[in-house]
């Protein structure tokens, strides 16, 4: 009897045979949440195929949230991906300790510097103006899922610098002393460069959301954010009523 591995439904590309057991396993429970799958080398052996079939197979359920890569440790069957909100400005921490999952971050840069011609405008400050610029990734069970470059106006958070942000987030230290009034948000699809790939353990040009957001309090523009997101990790979504 042939092996169904083998046999593709009618003219089933083989790929897609490949696309089709693996959901199999998942949907099953044989393959939980952060269960590792076989490499490339393996289903290509394991289906008869080339490494380069199984490697669509692998990148297209990748590409569609079934799958997450994280580069050096392998695929793994991802979670559920989570959704952010259109209409509010969430601390990323809480987000994921609601989700039962533990929060933690890297503080990539912080530091002063001289506000470029677009942060300056974001921020309605001179060009040349002094800011706080802070880099940091934000993970949810270690994984990452947003890259956060911020600019700052040192005249509305005075002590961003001194902040422990290891046991906060610019969100919640932001919110407390200048608390949020205003929030302008524009979304948009990239393609990761290395820098920002490397920081969230993706692959360079792999799809990304990119959310830029400015936050204002009542005396003024606070601060001006860049939030990259891994395309097949986050999503984002609006309830409207009528």
């Amino acid at each position: 009897m042939p092996n169904p591995k083998n046999t593709a439904a009618g003219n089933e590309p083989r790929y897609a045979a490949i696309k089709r057991h693996i959901r199999q396993q998942i949907e099953s429970g044989l393959w939980p949440v952060h269960f590792r799958v076989p490499s490339e080398n393996d289903l290509a052996r394991e289906f008869q195929v080339s490494r380069m079939t199984a490697r669509r197979a692998l990148t297209e359920l990748t590409d569609e949230g079934v799958l997450m890569r994280s580069q050096g440790l392998g695929t793994f069957v991802a979670e559920p991906v989570p959704a952010g909100s259109l209409l509010e400005v969430r601390n990323i921490a809480d987000e994921i300790s609601a989700r039962g999952h533990s929060y933690s971050n890297r503080i990539l840069l912080l530091q002063e510097c001289e506000a470029a011609a677009d942060v300056a405008r974001a921020l309605g400050m001179p060009e040349g103006a002094r800011v706080f610029h802070s880099i940091i990734v934000h993970c949810d069970n270690q994984l990452p899922v947003q890259w956060e470059e911020r600019f700052t106006n040192p005249a509305l958070a005075p002590e961003y610098l001194q902040q422990d942000f290891s046991a906060t987030t610019p969100n919640a230290y932001l919110s407390r002393v200048a608390p949020l009034t205003e929030a302008d948000t524009t979304v948009e699809a990239i393609a990761a460069k290395p820098a920002i790939a490397a920081a969230l353990a993706i692959e360079t040009n792999s799809a990304c959301l990119q959310i830029w957001r400015r936050t204002k309090s009542s005396v003024g523009t606070v601060s001006f954010a860049r939030l990259v997101h891994p395309g097949n990790r986050y999503r984002l979504g609006a309830q409207l009523r009528f």
